[in-house]
């Protein structure tokens, strides 16, 4: 009789690694793709988050590593909303545009970028990419997050 094993990952099986970068979401996941040989394609549906002050969203793209049964996700962790406020100014109505910005993680206000990698052996990938990832131009610098210490980490709950 054949045996199957179920490949449970842990909610903790992850490996974060934060991008700082200056380039569009698309093209940084274009540079990756080529300089690291991957293939990150955006979703169909970005990270949603309903809030008080209206809808947040997080462009998120997604690679599947078939030979080693492991998924990448490319986030972006900051989104900016503009909104148009009406003042009184006497006895006529001003518009001024107000800006807001909105992080994924907010304890990390400088990153623009993490690469969440969901895989049951991340030891394989913590010394190799991070310095392939630096090696990447347009990338400032990539350095890997310590998981355990994040306090918004319900939001990197998407898989």
């Amino acid at each position: 009789m054949q045996r199957h094993q179920l490949g449970l990952i842990a909610e903790d099986d992850y490996l974060l690694i934060a991008i700082h970068s200056n380039v569009e979401d698309y093209k940084l996941a274009f540079l990756i793709n080529k300089h690291l040989k991957t293939n990150f394609r955006r979703k169909d549906n970005d990270l949603d988050f309903f809030k008080k002050e209206g809808h947040i969203t997080f462009s998120i793209f997604e690679y599947h590593d078939i030979e080693r049964e492991d998924t990448f996700y490319l986030i972006s962790n900051i989104f900016k909303s503009v909104e148009e406020k009406i003042t009184s100014a006497g006895s006529l109505f001003e518009t001024n545009n107000e800006e807001k910005t909105y992080y994924l993680l907010p304890e990390f206000k400088k990153t623009e970028f993490f690469l969440k990698i969901v895989s049951d052996e991340t030891d394989f990938y913590e010394q190799n990419l991070v310095a392939k990832l630096n090696k990447t131009p347009s990338i400032v610098t990539a350095y890997q997050v310590d998981t355990n210490h994040l306090k918004s980490k319900t939001n990197l709950n998407f898989d």
